[in-house]
C-alpha cells in the first residue's frame, strides 16, 4: 500500500483514472490532487532518501504519446507496452535500476483504453503476436490499486491473434481467475532459490505463495482454477554456495505445485548487471550482499556498445546444463523458451 497517491489533472480527465481514484479512496489511502501534470517534490537529501520517498508513492499520470510507439522485446515477446513504470518490490538486483531515469516513483497510466486500442495496429493477422506488459513494473503488485491487468486480460481475450504475457513476484490472483481470457494470456511467476528470494527480494510474496498462485491460475476452470497458460521465469540465476541443491529444491517445489497437466513454459535468465545499474543499486541498497564484483564476471557488449557483466562461459554452460536436465526430468511437456 502506498503512503501517498498523487493524481495529475490529465489523469483525472480519463475515465480509467476516475476508476483508479475510486479504488484508492475505497482503500482509504491519502490522495493529493496536483495542479500540474509534472511529478515533483520526491527528492530527498540523499539517493537513499529519494528511493524511500519514491517507493512509498503512487502517481497516477497519463502515458506520453511516445509510449504508443511500441518497441520489440526479444526473446520475451514480439512487442512491449506499459501499464506503469516503477515497481513496489525491493529486489536488490533490480533491473530497473539501470533502465528508468529519475526517482523510482510508481507511475500508473490512466489512459489505458488508448494504450490498448493502439495495440491492434501491431498485431499480425496470419500468426500470433505476443505482447509483454511487465517490463518496467510488477503489474500484479499494483493490481488492487489499478485494475489494469484484469482489463488487459479481458482485452486480449477478444483478440484473434493477440497474446498477452505478464510476470510477477506477488500472489493476489483471485480477482483474475474468472476472467474471459480465451487462453490468450500467459501468467508467469518469477521464482528463485531460497537464499535469493529470502534475502534479495524484499516486499514480495514468498516463493511458496507464488507457487500457490500459479497453481490457482493453471488449474482447469472446472476445478476452480483460471485455466490459464502459465510459466516460470527463473531469474536471476546465480551460482550460489550449494546452488545445485538449492535449485533442485526450488524445482521440486514447483513440480509439487503443478502436479497436473498444464500449458507450461520456462524462461531461464542468469544474473547480469551494468556499470550504471551497479552504481544505482549500491546507492539504493548499501548493505546488500549481492555479488557485484566485476572480477568474478566477463564482459558482454550490446549492439550499441554498452557493457554487461555476465558469468564466464564455463559457469554459464554448467548452469544451463543443470536446468535443462532438471526441467526435462520434472516437466517433460514444458517448453524452455530461452536461456540468457
Amino acid at each position: 500500500m502506498p503512503e501517498q497517491v498523487l493524481f495529475t489533472p490529465a489523469a483525472l480527465d480519463e475515465p480509467w483514472g476516475q476508476q483508479m481514484l475510486q479504488r484508492v479512496q475505497a482503500l482509504d489511502l491519502p490522495v493529493e490532487y496536483l495542479k500540474q501534470n509534472r511529478i515533483t517534490g520526491l527528492r530527498g537529501e540523499t539517493e537513499r532518501e529519494t528511493y524511500a520517498i519514491s517507493k512509498r508513492t503512487l502517481a497516477v499520470v497519463t502515458a506520453p504519446a511516445s509510449q504508443l510507439k511500441l518497441t520489440p522485446i526479444p526473446p520475451s515477446a514480439d512487442w512491449q507496452f506499459h501499464l506503469a513504470q516503477g515497481c513496489p518490490a525491493h529486489c536488490q538486483y533490480c533491473y530497473l535500476a539501470g533502465s528508468l531515469q529519475g526517482p523510482p516513483v510508481i507511475r500508473v497510466y490512466a489512459n489505458l483504453p488508448q494504450i490498448l486500442e493502439n495495440l491492434a495496429q501491431y498485431e499480425q493477422h496470419e500468426q500470433p503476436t505476443t505482447y509483454e506488459v511487465s517490463c518496467y513494473t510488477d503489474p500484479l503488485g499494483i493490481e488492487h490499486l489499478t485494475g489494469s491487468l484484469a482489463e488487459c486480460i479481458r482485452y486480449f481475450g477478444t483478440r484473434e491473434q493477440g497474446h498477452l504475457r505478464w510476470v510477477s513476484k506477488f500472489d493476489n490472483v483471485d480477482g483474475l481467475l474468472n476472467l474471459p481470457h480465451n487462453g490468450h494470456t500467459r501468467c508467469r511467476f518469477s521464482i528463485n532459490a531460497a537464499p535469493v528470494s529470502r534475502f534479495l527480494e524484499g516486499g514480495t510474496a514468498s516463493v511458496a505463495k507464488r507457487l500457490q498462485a500459479i497453481r490457482k491460475l493453471a488449474l482447469p476452470v472446472e476445478q476452480g482454477g483460471g485455466g490459464y497458460p502459465v510459466g516460470f521465469v527463473v531469474a536471476p540465476i546465480m551460482p550460489l554456495e550449494n546452488w545445485r541443491d538449492e535449485y533442485t529444491q526450488l524445482l521440486d517445489d514447483a513440480a509439487a505445485a503443478l502436479d497436473f497437466d498444464c500449458d507450461l513454459t520456462f524462461e531461464l535468465i542468469s544474473h547480469r548487471f551494468t556499470p550504471g545499474s551497479k552504481e544505482v543499486l549500491q546507492e539504493w541498497y548499501p548493505n546488500s550482499k549481492l555479488d557485484l564484483d566485476e572480477a568474478n564476471r566477463t564482459t558482454k557488449r550490446n549492439k550499441f556498445g554498452g557493457i554487461k557483466y555476465v558469468y564466464d562461459k564455463d559457469t554459464m554452460k554448467e548452469l544451463r546444463s543443470f536446468f535443462e536436465a532438471a526441467i526435462a526430468q520434472r516437466f517433460p511437456q514444458a517448453k524452455i523458451l530461452y536461456w540468457t
